[in-house]
């Protein structure tokens, strides 16, 4: 069985946390007005950030501006490809840019943020630390709508 065949069994078979109350909730400004940030799960950081590590929990932080940008995915069973093409393939900030230049979104946040894929099966710090972390630092930036661009 190929790398990519065993990968997609492996996701098949795992377990999804089920949660009884999610934390969505609805849109208090009308889209052309909401201020949107991206979430990642592409391991994406600076070439001055730490890099991430085997099930590191940690964020890092992306300026708007930021678009030299390294993914740190670290699995030979990722393929990298569409990253090294074009950066808007896991963190589509120019598409973005895009949609607040033609009033669809109110505008881009100043802040964007980057996990790792690879969360301890409870994803239990995710969801208890940095997680909840992260949320409070969109809020404090007046973040409306988060896109979330699973790697």
């Amino acid at each position: 069985m190929s790398g990519d065949a065993t990968m997609r069994q492996f996701g098949a078979a795992s377990p999804v946390p089920q949660f009884d109350d999610p934390a969505f909730t609805p849109l208090p400004v009308p889209l052309a007005e909401a201020k949107v940030a991206i979430v990642t799960s592409a391991a994406l950081h600076r070439a001055h950030d730490e890099s991430f590590s085997a099930a590191d929990v940690s964020y890092r932080t992306i300026e708007r501006a930021d678009r030299d940008l390294v993914l740190g995915h670290w699995s030979p069973n990722f393929d990298r490809t569409g990253f090294q093409l074009d950066l808007n393939v896991v963190y589509p900030i120019d598409r973005l840019e895009e949609l607040a230049a033609d009033g669809t979104i109110g505008s881009v946040a100043e802040h964007h943020y980057s996990f790792a894929g690879n969360q301890p099966d409870t994803v239990s710090e995710l969801r208890l630390d940095t997680g909840p972390a992260c949320a409070d630092a969109m809020q404090a930036d007046g973040v409306h709508v988060v896109l979330l661009t699973p790697v």
